[in-house]
């Protein structure tokens, strides 16, 4: 009997401490995740103010999904009591962890001017912003394409003043001959980078810089965070994915990446050139022939030729089998996730809807009355747009 009673609290033990690891790396994983804030904020950190101080005020302007789990988060790391006095500019999107790194490191962020230059997948842009007290929030003073001639004069004056915050953000989807490009054109920057990374290697975010640093260093940064991304992912993936690598999967994301724009669509997609994968079937995914034709320099800015769809190159999903050579941009994150650990279905067709979204079947049939419904819309709008795989 005694045996028995002892058996089963050494099970309700193990069993106890499973849960207990679980929810752990799960509160782990929510401190370290990108932050419910849309955008930047400004943090007033008073003398002698603690964390619970700060976690409210977190709390009401809306940059942190839990009180208790920030400070806990604090208490952990041993920076709960290393908070310092200051006014702390908070990124949209920042994780708990990033805003208690934020208001304990030494030096104090001003809450003022910051310009942010833009690299995107169609164009690149600059914005000016100014920090305004009354609404806590920051209002744009100028955007502009770079270039211009001249410099808008709100540009000039920020760029010239020391306590300016600038920064590079790198959208998803972008390509590293893009991010490279526009890195070396920025004239605050120094030492030109003169050999292109691995495509597919940067990951999409906000970087600050100082001027005079050099375009590597951020390269650099760029490259370590997209390395971490893709080797968390690929330690957490799900069974039975038709990769050989966690390169293979970072092809995959960047495939992801460039078919759709939708953030809750990126696992069905997913699932979609992974049943293809699984079936035997051509991947026959556009993007790719286009990375084919542009070798990622810029958009294509036009239709794919029928020539182009016919061509036997490594990039034409419609030609080969499996994956195209190299991912075809640089993937952010939840891509990456995506590709990592899909939606589980039968999916292997999908065609535009005309919100912006798609529109998944499983068979043919459904999928060729899908695309005569899609081929109506472009039909009333007067376009035409290959948006079917």
């Amino acid at each position: 009997m005694w045996r028995h009673i002892a058996s089963n609290a050494v099970t309700f033990l193990i069993v106890g401490l499973f849960l207990l690891v679980g929810l752990v790396g799960l509160a782990d994983r929510q401190y370290r995740a990108p932050g419910p804030l849309a955008d930047a904020i400004c943090l007033k950190v008073s003398s002698g103010e603690n964390m619970r101080g700060i976690s409210g005020d977190l709390a009401t302007q809306g940059a942190i999904s839990s009180q208790t789990l920030f400070r806990l988060g604090a208490d952990y790391s041993g920076k709960a009591d290393q908070l310092k006095a200051g006014s702390f500019v908070v990124p949209a999107g920042a994780s708990m962890a990033e805003i208690v790194d934020l208001v304990t490191k030494s030096g104090q962020s001003t809450c003022g001017t910051e310009v942010i230059y833009r690299v995107g997948v169609t164009k690149d842009s600059v914005q000016v912003r100014q920090f305004d007290p009354a609404s806590n929030r920051y209002v744009e003073q100028v955007a502009f394409e770079p270039g211009t001639d001249p410099d808008p004069a709100a540009y000039t004056a920020a760029v010239a003043e020391p306590d300016t915050r600038l920064s590079v953000l790198v959208t998803e989807g972008t390509t590293v001959w893009q991010v490279v490009s526009a890195l070396n054109a920025n004239p605050l920057l120094g030492e030109d980078l003169a050999t292109m990374p691995a495509e597919g290697t940067l990951a999409p975010d906000s970087y600050a810089f100082a001027k005079g640093d050099t375009v590597a260093s951020l390269i650099d940064r760029m490259a370590s965070a997209q390395a971490k991304i893709l080797a968390d992912a690929w330690a957490n993936r799900a069974d039975g994915l038709p990769y050989k690598s966690p390169q293979e999967a970072l092809i995959m994301a960047s495939i992801v990446e460039k078919e759709t724009g939708v953030p809750q669509e990126r696992p069905e997609v997913a699932s979609v050139f992974i049943n293809r994968l699984d079936k035997g079937m051509k991947l026959q995914t556009d993007p790719s022939v286009i990375y084919g034709v542009t070798k990622g320099q810029g958009a294509l800015g036009r239709g794919l030729r029928q020539s182009e769809l016919r061509a036997n190159t490594p990039y034409n999903t419609y030609v080969i089998d499996g994956l195209p050579p190299t991912p075809i941009a640089n993937p952010g994150r939840a891509s990456i996730e995506a590709a990592l650990n899909p939606a589980k279905t039968n999916y292997i067709f999908f065609v535009a809807d005309g919100t912006g979204g798609h529109v998944f079947s499983d068979n043919l049939a459904d999928h060729n009355r899908n695309v005569a419904k899609w081929r109506a819309i472009e039909a009333q709008r007067g376009t035409t747009d290959s948006s079917g795989n």
